[in-house]
């Protein structure tokens, strides 16, 4: 009765310097009947950006006097722009699922973005045999 989803990247990790680009990424889901196709490439295609953000740039510094986050305004907070982005595809699946509700539709909420964070880390440890664990993958953890 859930959307589900699988999602493919491929990354490109500068050697000498440690920074990670992401070429390309793929991402496949189930989420029923697709009423607004258009609507749903964007949502998910939105939702993969933000994953590319969530693994490689967004990062949230705190000060350790009074917890309050150093980096709270956008001139220092990191976010993908036009450049970080590579050829993304979302597809979906043709499901048909009439137990759901009576149009057969699921939702597409935060399944796009979930999914891509974890692929970029694992396709970083296949590049690199390097098993990160947390978020950002910062250079430092490339070295």
């Amino acid at each position: 009765m859930h959307a589900f989803g699988s999602v493919f990247a491929e990354v490109a990790v500068d050697p000498n310097v440690g920074t990670i680009r992401v070429r390309r990424a793929l991402g496949v889901y189930g989420a029923g009947r697709i009423i607004n196709p258009r609507l749903a490439v964007s949502r998910c295609t939105g939702g993969m950006v933000g994953g590319i953000g969530m693994a490689l740039m967004e990062r949230t510094v705190l000060d350790p006097r009074d917890g309050r986050p150093v980096n709270a305004h956008m001139a220092d907070y990191l976010v993908p722009v036009n450049l970080d982005i590579p050829h993304v595809e979302a597809h979906f699946l043709k499901e048909e699922d009439p137990h759901v509700n009576p149009l057969g539709v699921k939702g597409l909420g935060e399944i796009a973005l979930i999914g891509m964070a974890p692929a970029i880390t694992n396709a970083v440890f296949h590049a690199t045999g390097k098993r990160v664990r947390h978020l950002p993958i910062r250079v430092e953890d490339m070295l």
